[in-house]
Formats: structure tokens, C-alpha cells, sequence
């Protein structure tokens, strides 16, 4: 379950590093200084925190499945920014899309602020007998200059706005996989069963064929709509 979590924790950090390299240089600043006074504020009660408490989190399945709202949320947000950003660059957003597109960037996320102050825990811990004020803000000053230059170094890495969107996308969707390893916490059923359920096997069959058809539909108006407007 820790290993789970720890890699969660890992791409919703590189999730945030890709969403600030689509950010000019004002924005990168405003959410490294948000990121950075979060942990700076936060190290009060990251130093009443322990090992053991951590891991009883960890183990109740109830607060597991409450954290499995916020990761949907969060998850649904950032596929939607890479949707939008991904209309932008085709040229076919309009004025509502682009409204939209600035909101879901300019928000950083509901699961990067668990995982940095998971990241402080794990620091307090790492430095017994230091004052936590001092261990809070040098965190918050160390992250004040890592995130921007991890944007940096991404936008170096990775030149084309295209790939950094798709590479998002995709671990957002990891994101979404591991959620569900670890939000049903070793509770799923493991008794097999010979049966099918023909008619719940025909609605999503349905379903499908309806979505797929709806959207063959969809796309074929909106070319349309294009070429008349190139004429």
C-alpha cells in the first residue's frame, strides 16, 4: 500500500511540474510562492505527526475512499485542462473554452498540497532534534527554487507543448489506476464466479456502440462547420 501511494504521490508531483511549464514566467512564480508558503505555514502540524499515525491512515478504508473523491476530482480537472489546452493548439477553442482554460490552469491541484506536506513529514523525520520552524521554511525555500527550475528543465527536455499535454494526460490517467489499487485497500473479492450477466454484458455494449456512433456524428457536424467557414 505505501509503495502505491509513494508512486501516486511521485506523478501527481510530475503532473504539476508539466502544468507549470504551460504557465508564463508570473504564473510558474505565483504557484512555486503558494507551494512554497503552504509548507512554510504547515510545518506546525507536521511535526505533531508520526509514523505510526501515518500508517493507521493508511490502513482505514473509509479515509481511504474519502481520499478517492479528491483524487477523482483532481484527476477529472487536470484531463480537462489537457482537452482544452489540446483544442487551443488546433486552433478550434472559443471564447467560453479559453475562460475554462484559464480556470483549470490557474488551479493547481487538490492532491499536490498532501503530497508536499507528506514530503515535509518525511523531512521532519529525516532531521530529529532540529527546530521545526527552521526544517519548515528551508523546505518551503528549497521548493521555491525546484519548481521553477524543474519546469525549466522539462520545457528544455521536452520543447513541444503537444507532448508535455499528452504526457499529463497520460499519467493522469495512471493516477487514476493507482487510485483504485489503493482506495480499495486489499478489500476486493477474490472469489470467482462461472455466471454472465447478459443483459449488464448488452448495456454496456450499447453504450459503447451509442457513444461511438454519438461521436462519429459529433465530429462529422463539427468538420463541417469548418470547411463552411473556410469557404
Amino acid at each position: 500500500m505505501e509503495t502505491v501511494v509513494m508512486i501516486i504521490m511521485l506523478l501527481v508531483g510530475m503532473s504539476f511540474v508539466l502544468k507549470l511549464t504551460c504557465h508564463s514566467w508570473a504564473g510558474i512564480a505565483a504557484l512555486s510562492i503558494l507551494s512554497a508558503a503552504f509548507v512554510g505555514f504547515a510545518n506546525g502540524f507536521a511535526s505533531q505527526q508520526s509514523k505510526t499515525r501515518i500508517a493507521d491512515w493508511l490502513g482505514r478504508p473509509e479515509l481511504m475512499l474519502d481520499t478517492s473523491v479528491l483524487l477523482t476530482v483532481d484527476i477529472f480537472i487536470q484531463i480537462f485542462f489537457c482537452v482544452l489546452m489540446a483544442r487551443k493548439l488546433a486552433g478550434t477553442l472559443g471564447r467560453k473554452g479559453n475562460i475554462a482554460l484559464q480556470t483549470a490552469l490557474w488551479f493547481p491541484g487538490l492532491l499536490i498540497f498532501p503530497v508536499l506536506f507528506s514530503l515535509l513529514v518525511e523531512v521532519v523525520f529525516a532531521m530529529p532534534g532540529v527546530d521545526f520552524g527552521v526544517i519548515g521554511w528551508s523546505t518551503a525555500a528549497f521548493l521555491l527554487m525546484l519548481m521553477p527550475l524543474a519546469a525549466i528543465g522539462l520545457k528544455w527536455l521536452l520543447p513541444e507543448v503537444e507532448l508535455r499535454i499528452e504526457l499529463m494526460f497520460l499519467i493522469n490517467l495512471l493516477i487514476a489506476a493507482l487510485g483504485v489499487v489503493a482506495t480499495v485497500n486489499g478489500r476486493t473479492a477474490a472469489t470467482g464466479t462461472s455466471s454472465v450477466e447478459w443483459g449488464a454484458l448488452a448495456a454496456v455494449f450499447g453504450l459503447l456502440c451509442a457513444g461511438g456512433i454519438a461521436g462519429i456524428f459529433y465530429d462529422r457536424i463539427i468538420t463541417k462547420k469548418q470547411i463552411s467557414k473556410l469557404q
